[in-house]
């Protein structure tokens, strides 16, 4: 998720201090990508540890006066001659928000927990209860990062090894965590992780090391001759889940551990004098208060958020016609009904066959690789099938993937969390490439607004245009990271959505539900349709187009060279949350009962306009999919669709929230209910 990285260098290390500047702000600009909303660093040198950090993205912290100032009174220390002065850790951090809100710059990294520092990429999901098992513990700030830092301490403190310590403290949290960490009084820096998120590169002496968060961005950082040069004969590590290492600042030493070995013998002696922890943030406020952004920005109504305005319509929708068979109703577009009552649906419908396990295995096998090495990228968005796909591929198929999820603004912490469940349990590195968030979200406002102004149902979809980078990034992952095969576990057939595209006048749909498979003649009359409605309705036309032609590129003009894991094997709704919540405790939505689409945060806005408007949802068709393939009774699907579709107030107010509208709830509201529906 966050991107973490930095620098280890001895005194007598062959290192520039112009190298070390250069090197970190290399790492930040590379680790941008993993998070926006705030960037941070740590700097270790002689008596002290400086703290700086703001609510910023990286390639604006590194601009500023204060981070060029600290930075190099850090790096130079009285060195001269073009040598280091003494020997210096430095760690940095881009950050994707998560737990704790950026605007408090407490809750941003690096942590100060005590006499601790660290920095932290993934998600800890069982924090609060960690924090009511542990009362003695001192809890400061609402950022998950604390409790770990603050467990390492508990545990060292009642006689554990500082190993031992961060083996009991990984073995009591639930989540990811991949984490730096520095020492008042130990001249060590701990690298650790329990999901692989870390990189680490290290000369031969033991003099200089560099880590990250990627593989690519150390590989990227090492196309440099004077880097290459300054560490001379190095070891490129990949740190296996569970794992941890504690390098020497002062000394040039190197130890391992495993969080699942017994306890150890050896400790590790504390400094003589300890180091003084200071924040310097304050002296950025001035220079850095009009870049600062806050990703969840407050949605202040100007009118009353009346849970109550919400559609209440439901016998109406009760008597609208619907298929005989399955439950499609009379205002599905290009829908027409024999004199039994059958959907044209259903009368065209053929069941779908799987390839099956054995042509899966077939065509994964020769990407497998036998040295443990990731062999597989898998898209992961949080949802049920994405997490059970990762949970399939690792322990059925046997391969090693890397998770891959685009984070464009409407991921919901729900989504975040139930990723980082699945990831920390299996072991697996996660890859995050985060969106300029604040910029996702005000083009989905801007789009949002121009939309209530002219409301179209073959407009919807524009809300949701900023996700299919997704497709862009997923080529680029896997240039990065040189691997080829890249399963995709979305696009299961009772999830097709052709409505969407039935709306903007155009039959027929995308074969195996697969978005980027539209044919081509749909496509030009797909880019007719929104051409002639932004002509129609000009306040379309801002800043959100390039994002949108972006999108439109990335789906329909790009290749997409992906294997589909659920046209091989069977998808079994029960089987399926069986294991993600049996063996993964994933984690369920408060608000409905149902579990597809409820790590969308845009989902519960745009079915609740569907509903409204023409009477059904997604979760209609996907009900009317299974209907017609036999795993689902008609008379079940209805009663569940009507519990199912239930509009979703908490789920609505967040997402006009996150994209901060400036309408009042209840006039957004308002203006849905009054648009004229499709049914009598």
């Amino acid at each position: 998720m966050c991107g973490i990285f930095g620098v280890i260098a001895g005194a007598n290390s062959n290192v520039s201090p112009d190298l070390v500047e250069d090197t970190i702000g290399r790492l930040f600009r590379l680790s941008e990508s993993r998070g926006k909303e705030s960037a941070g660093l740590a700097a270790l040198a002689g008596d002290s540890i400086r703290i700086l950090k703001q609510p910023i993205p990286a390639s604006r912290f590194v601009r500023t006066s204060v981070y060029r100032r600290v930075l190099n009174e850090s790096v130079r220390g009285g060195g001269g001659n073009g040598r280091l002065g003494q020997s210096l850790a430095v760690m940095g951090h881009s950050r994707l928000v998560t737990n704790g809100a950026q605007e408090n710059n407490q809750n941003n990294q690096p942590v100060v927990a005590g006499d601790m520092v660290g920095i932290h990429n993934g998600i800890i999901v069982n924090d609060e209860v960690l924090w009511r098992s542990y009362p003695k513990l001192e809890r400061k700030y609402e950022v998950d990062t604390e409790v770990l830092l603050s467990l390492i301490r508990h545990f060292h403190g009642e006689g554990k090894s500082l190993i031992d310590a961060a083996r009991a403290a990984f073995n009591a949290i639930d989540g990811c965590a991949a984490v730096s960490v520095f020492f008042n009084d130990f001249d060590h820096v701990m690298l650790a992780t329990n999901n692989g998120s870390l990189y680490l590169c290290r000369n031969k002496a033991n003099a200089f090391s560099v880590y990250a968060s990627e593989e690519y961005i150390l590989k990227r950082l090492l196309k440099s001759a004077p880097l290459r040069d300054a560490l001379g004969d190095y070891e490129f590590t990949a740190l296996p889940a569970g794992e941890g290492r504690l390098l020497g600042v002062n000394t040039p030493t190197l130890e391992s551990f495993a969080f699942n070995q017994p306890a150890s013998n050896g400790q590790i002696s504390a400094s003589t004098a300890p180091r003084t922890v200071v924040d310097l943030s304050a002296e950025l406020d001035d220079e850095t208060r009009q870049y600062r952004t806050v990703a969840y920005s407050p949605y202040v109504s100007k009118g009353g958020d009346h849970p109550d305005l919400l559609f209440g319509n439901e016998d109406r929708i009760d008597a609208i016609r619907r298929c005989t068979r399955c439950i499609m109703p009379e205002t599905f577009p290009f829908i027409d009904f024999d004199e039994q009552g059958v959907c044209s649906y259903c009368r065209n419908h053929s069941r779908k066959e799987y390839l099956g396990e054995e042509k899966l295995r077939t065509a994964v096998e020769p990407y497998r690789r036998s040295d443990a090495r990731p062999d597989c990228l898998v898209g992961v968005s949080g949802g049920r099938d994405s997490c059970y796909g990762l949970h399939y591929i690792k322990k059925v198929l046997g391969l090693n993937p890397i998770a891959y999820t685009y984070d464009w603004g409407m991921v919901t912490d729900l989504a975040r969390r139930n990723v980082s469940r699945m990831c920390s349990r299996l072991g697996i590195e996660h890859i995050l490439i985060s969106a300029d968030i604040n910029w996702k979200r005000g083009n989905v406002r801007k789009n949002v607004k121009a939309w209530l102004k002219k409301p179209n149902l073959g407009m919807i979809p524009l809300f949701m245009a900023g996700d299919k980078q997704f497709y862009y990034y997923a080529n680029q992952l896997k240039k990065h990271t040189g691997i080829d095969l890249f399963l995709f576990c979305a696009g299961n057939h009772y999830e097709s959505t052709d409505f969407k595209i039935g709306f903007c006048g155009i039959s027929g749909g995308s074969p195996g539900g697969i978005l980027t498979s539209l044919a081509m003649r749909r496509k030009i009359q797909l880019a007719a349709f929104y051409g002639k409605q932004y002509l129609g309705n000009p306040v379309y036309i801002n800043s959100s187009v390039w994002d949108t032609l972006f999108a439109f590129f990335a789906s329909y003009m790009m290749p997409h060279d992906y294997q589909y894991l659920f046209h091989y094997i069977d998808w079994d709704e029960r089987e399926i949350m069986r294991v993600l919540v049996d063996e993964y405790d994933w984690e369920l939505a408060t608000d409905t009962p149902a579990t597809w689409r409820i790590g969308d945060g845009t989902a519960s806005f745009y079915n609740y306009i569907y509903y409204t408007v023409a009477g059904f949802t997604e979760m209609d068709t996907f009900r009317c999919h299974q209907i017609r393939d036999g795993v689902f009774e008609r008379e079940a699907a209805l009663k569940l669709v009507k519990e199912e579709n239930r509009p979703r107030y908490e789920s609505i107010k967040w997402y006009l929230n996150s994209i901060a509208m400036d309408i009042p709830f209840d006039q957004v509201i308002k203006t849905i209910n009054a648009i004229p529906k499709l049914y009598k």
